[in-house]
């Protein structure tokens, strides 16, 4: 069976581990944990008529305090770029963070995502801002770790990227 390393990266608080939890588990929790470290699960995603199975590195948010080691990065076949839609600044923190992987990484396959869907009408990142980052080149979908939508299609959207490349 395959096995493929997936980065979470992102601000603290946008929602990285609830996506995970939501996509592994099955469940949301409100209450706010910060991750310390990088937390690891898996889960086995049938792709293309193969399954995959999905190593989930959970990596603690970056700030101006904290940086993400590169280090955690290495062997991965992918990544997800996690933005909070309600605060337009980790949008802007996680295109640096991107720089930095990317000279670090090269190219891999990744999915830009706009958390927080079920907040839409609190959103600070507007439908322009979305175009031109498309226009850019970003694949971008929008998910609830609340709700659960576009959980289970991002990250098999991801899968099947990583068996492309």
């Amino acid at each position: 069976m395959l096995q493929k390393k997936i980065c979470m990266l992102g601000s603290f608080s946008v929602g990285k581990t609830s996506l995970v939890r939501r996509f592994v588990e099955s469940l949301f929790s409100e209450a706010y944990q910060t991750s310390i470290g990088v937390k690891v699960d898996k889960k086995v995603v049938h792709v293309n008529n193969e399954d995959v199975t999905l190593v989930l590195w959970d990596i603690h948010g970056e700030d101006v305090y904290q940086k993400i080691h590169m280090s955690y990065l290495r062997g991965m076949s992918g990544y997800l770029l996690v933005i909070d839609g309600t605060r337009r600044q980790t949008l802007e923190d996680a295109l640096a963070l991107n720089q930095r992987v990317m000279q670090e990484v090269g190219k891999v396959p990744a999915i830009l995502v706009l958390n927080k869907s079920d907040l839409v009408d609190r959103w600070e990142i507007d439908s322009d801002r979305e175009s031109e980052l498309s226009a850019a080149g970003w694949i971008i979908l929008r998910t609830s770790a609340k709700t659960g939508a576009s959980v289970e299609q991002l990250f098999s959207q991801l899968a099947a990227a990583t068996l492309t490349e």
